[in-house]
């Protein structure tokens, strides 16, 4: 709205935003996550009245993308998820009824041949996290206790380093805590702190005082914000080559891009020669949610474009 677009968000009750709300739901149906009831539910309530906007930006799951294909109302999906065979069938099938951003040139090489206009990163309100030049030297961890994320690699990689290892991590799930109890505890020793989950403003407190973060990744992740918000507060990020890593970290400029535990332990010895200033340069021109609107802008216009020209098209015939 700040850019002079009249928006609405379909988005549960309560949230905070300066475009008109629509909610179908008071409260956040956060114990249903995973549902397919309220998915549908609240993607519907958008799609009823398509009529209404010029462009409909849908972040949701498969519910979305299906119900958009069936509106006139043009309809940008951005893809959050991996392509998993289920996905790429039903995106396939869509592939030419909306409009596709993928939020990394990995994810879109993965997606193949749909219909994009672009590739946009997601992005954090960099101003809302706090900058240091001078660290404290930790290693710091941050993400769900679970194989994909690698934790029980960080707790290595911390051992061999000898250094301090906060983590910041979720364990209430049965999968989490099993995986807690099998590969990370017997692990663990008085150099590694399990701080658990934390607010927005402890998180970037950890962030910006810590040495470097560790993103042992285990699977190819189509994006992953913790390398992001760490990059922010100018702390550099060691991180597994898998996924779109090697888009986010510019390697031995904002952190180290690895492919293994052992040379991870050897870019920690190199973190305090990365510069801090550029950590949060990068993070403010590639990953600001200012660069974002900007790029999602020129998205909105090539889309009315390409829809201004198929309907000249059509009516030459």
């Amino acid at each position: 709205m700040d850019c002079g677009h009249e928006v609405t968000l379909f988005a549960s009750g309560g949230s905070e935003t300066k475009a008109n709300l629509a909610s179908v739901f008071d409260v956040p149906p956060t114990e249903q996550i995973g549902l397919v009831y309220p998915d549908l539910v609240h993607a519907f309530s958008a799609y009823l009245k398509a009529a209404n906007f010029d462009i409909i930006h849908d972040h949701s799951g498969l519910i979305g993308p299906v119900l958009g294909s069936l509106v006139t109302t043009p309809v940008l999906h951005t893809l959050h998820g991996p392509a998993t065979k289920n996905a790429l069938r039903l995106y396939g099938m869509l592939r030419d009824r909306i409009y596709f951003n993928a939020i990394s040139e990995y994810q879109r090489k993965c997606f193949g041949d749909l219909n994009f206009v672009a590739t946009i990163y997601n992005s954090i309100d960099v101003d809302g996290y706090p900058f240091a030049t001078q660290k404290d030297g930790y290693l710091l961890f941050l993400g769900r206790m679970n194989p994909e994320k690698g934790a029980h690699i960080a707790v290595e990689v911390a051992e061999k380093s000898r250094k301090k290892l906060l983590m910041v991590t979720k364990i209430s799930e049965e999968r989490e805590k099993r995986y807690f109890k099998d590969k990370v505890e017997p692990l663990l020793t008085k150099n590694v702190e399990i701080i658990g989950e934390v607010d927005l403003k402890t998180k970037g407190e950890l962030y910006k005082n810590a040495g470097c973060t560790l993103f042992p990744i285990q699977w190819p992740e189509p994006f992953g914000l913790v390398m992001v918000e760490s990059m922010a507060t100018g702390t550099p990020v060691i991180a597994f080559r898998n996924g779109a890593t090697p888009e986010v970290i510019s390697h031995e400029k904002t952190g180290f891009v690895v492919d293994s535990a052992e040379e991870m332990v050897e870019a920690v010895k190199r973190a305090d020669t990365i510069d801090p200033e550029a950590c949060r340069r990068e993070a403010e021109e590639r990953f600001s949610t200012r660069r974002m609107v900007k790029d999602y802008e020129r998205a909105y216009r090539k889309m009315l474009e390409l829809e201004k020209s198929d309907l000249s098209a059509r009516k030459a015939v």
